[in-house]
């Protein structure tokens, strides 16, 4: 199964490709779509939509697996990285591709075995499982890698089949 995960976000949004057939990893690609700071919303919005689409295109995942989005503070940020979500989320339905979202409590659960982990903790799990050589860089790129690990461990699991949609 090849899977695409993905920590949203406006300003960066993390991405990883993971391979993962009889619970092994094996690493595609990751990266990060980057929009700089002053550029118009809309625009960045536009620019996020067009590069995860040609992400899907170059790789054809079968899944996208995506955040959750929890925010208790600040409701500008909240609104803004919701809409850069959701035009993550449209790329992902035009592309065809299954979509699964988890909670970072499930993240953490799934990739270090407690809901409670650390970012720190939760990287270092993801760069041994998928053996790599150092934390992929940015932090949001660690990120999608750890929500396409998630899915991996939950995709047979009934959590998964609850949690997948077309």
């Amino acid at each position: 199964m090849r899977i695409a995960g993905v920590d949203p976000g406006y300003a960066i949004v993390g991405w990883g490709v993971v391979d993962y057939e009889a619970g092994r990893f094996r690493v595609v690609d990751y990266g990060a779509v980057t929009t700089p700071a002053h550029t118009y919303f809309p625009d960045r919005l536009e620019k996020i939509y067009d590069d995860i689409s040609a992400l899907f295109a170059r790789y054809s995942p079968q899944v996208m697996a995506i955040e959750k989005l929890f925010f208790n503070n600040n409701a500008k940020t909240a609104i803004d990285v919701s809409q850069a979500r959701g035009v993550t989320v449209l790329a992902a339905k035009k592309a065809g591709l299954a979509i699964a979202e988890y909670t970072p409590l499930q993240v953490k659960q799934s990739v270090v075995g407690y809901g409670r982990a650390e970012k720190a903790q939760v990287q270092e799990m993801t760069r041994v499982i998928l053996n790599l050589e150092k934390i992929p860089k940015p932090d949001d790129t660690a990120d999608a890698l750890a929500m396409a690990i998630c899915h991996a461990h939950s995709a047979s699991s009934y959590l998964g089949k609850l949690d997948i949609h077309r």
